[in-house]
This record gives C-alpha cells, structure tokens and sequence, in this order.
C-alpha cells in the first residue's frame, strides 16, 4: 500500500489537450512526462534539448521531483535525461522542462504527447553539518572509484 501526496498542477497553455501526469501501472513508481510541442522536433545523434511539458507544480516541503530517463527509449533510441536524475525542487513554480540527449546513431523524432522522461517524488532529507577533524572509521575507508570491484 502507497500512501499519496497532494501535488498542485498547472497546465499551461501548450499542454492544452494533454493528459495529466499518470501511473502507467497500479505499482509504477514514476508518472510519465509528454512532449507539450507544437509539432514534431528531430533531436540528431550527440545534440540535446529541453523538450517542455506544459505543467507545473508546486510539491510540499520535504520532498522534490526527480526528472528520469524511460528505460525503453534509451535501450531501443540511446535517447535518454541527460542530467539524471533532473531535481525539482520544492520551491520551483516554472514549467517542467526535460533535457534530452540522443546518444544513439539515428535522429530520433519527438512528436507532441509522446511519453519522454518519468517523474517520480520523494521525500528530502536536509543535512545539518557538523565539522570535525576525524570521521569515523569504516570497513571501505577513502576507497573511491571502482574500489570494490567489479565481480560478485
């Protein structure tokens, strides 16, 4: 069992006649974001662009959005969010916009509504900073990137 946030929406005037955000399954953590284009755009291998939505929102403190890619466009396109995952933060009142990023070999086309990126909320965690001279000590200590390995 879910429980389920009240989020405001807006639809702007370029998301007239879209459909709002829905989950795609009774257990789909993410809602799916459509294209608010006027008409079809091509994005070519290696380019990228922001492709509006046509809404926005206004989440409650505590939590923010997260722009994600869609695992089928980037495993049959290479289309993918570029800086995944996007956050939206509680306090943003603009227009939901996804940047998206063709690392495949075709030009991909984006037609108006199409389901581009998801976008899935979750509750924020502030941190308040306490400084100190030692930290303390753990089995992995500074070890960094690819420090444990590749194999199970």
């Amino acid at each position: 069992m879910s429980d389920h946030l009240n989020v405001p929406l807006c639809r702007l005037s370029n998301g007239a006649g879209l459909s709002l955000p829905s989950y795609a399954t009774e257990r789909s953590a993410g809602v799916d974001l459509l294209a608010a284009i006027d008409s079809s755009a091509i994005l070519d291998p290696g380019k990228r662009m922001i492709v509006p939505t046509g809404i926005s929102i206004a989440l409650p403190d505590g939590y923010e959005a997260q722009v994600r890619p869609r695992s089928g466009l980037a495993a049959k396109h290479g289309v993918t969010v570029l800086n995944s995952p996007g956050t939206i933060d509680a306090d943003y009142r603009g227009e939901i916009g996804v940047i998206l990023i063709n690392h495949g070999d075709e030009p991909f086309a984006i037609d108006r509504g199409m389901r581009i990126a998801q976008l899935v909320i979750a509750a924020v965690a502030t941190a308040a900073w306490e400084e100190t001279d030692d930290l303390e000590i753990s089995a992995r200590g500074d070890g960094g990137f690819g420090s444990t390995g590749t194999q199970g």
